[in-house]
């Protein structure tokens, strides 16, 4: 069996992208809510205190997993897919063949 080839990448490749901490999505995502929040109401304090919440959050999250927000909207786009030893709706427990 061949040895698979491995060659070096920066690490910089390797870090997700983030804005303070945040991936850059999450921090667009409570940027703009908080500004919504803002423009809706009308109150400073409440648009600033929703994108601190957020942003915290959003911090928790990605110090967890930073492509966490991409797994989960995946997995909402593919169910089929995303638990294979899941029966189908038919009731057969039994699972699917592959032609």
């Amino acid at each position: 069996m061949p040895t698979p080839v491995t060659r070096p990448v920066a690490r910089t490749l390797l870090r997700p992208l983030t804005i303070w901490g945040v991936e850059r999505r999450l921090f667009f995502l409570a940027l703009l809510v908080g500004g919504t929040l803002f423009n809706l109401f009308g109150s400073l304090l409440g648009g600033v205190v929703t994108f601190a919440v957020l942003l915290l959050g959003a911090r928790a999250v990605t110090a967890r997993d930073a492509q966490l927000l991409t797994l989960l909207l995946r997995a909402a786009a593919d169910r089929r897919r995303y638990d294979p030893m899941k029966p189908p709706s038919g009731g057969s427990a039994r699972p699917r063949e592959t032609p």
